[in-house]
């Protein structure tokens, strides 16, 4: 169906349905944006912090090298 046939279609629709049409349709719009929202990567300066800790000696050589050090 292409938007000519379906634009026919909604005009021969009883006043009552062209409401409820309409509303689907905002419905519609409604979750692709969220959809849209919900795939937007979220990136930037800082996004971690808090969220990860590190050990006080991770900067320190590890015990298993210590024989080539």
């Amino acid at each position: 169906m292409n938007i000519n046939q379906a634009i026919e279609k909604f005009n021969m629709l009883p006043e009552a349905l062209k409401a409820e049409a309409a509303d689907f349709i905002e419905f519609l719009f409604t979750k692709a944006k969220k959809r849209v929202k919900e795939k937007e990567p979220i990136s930037g300066y800082g996004l971690w912090k808090g969220k990860i800790e590190m050990s006080p000696d991770f900067d320190e050589p590890l015990e298993d090298f210590n024989e080539y050090i």
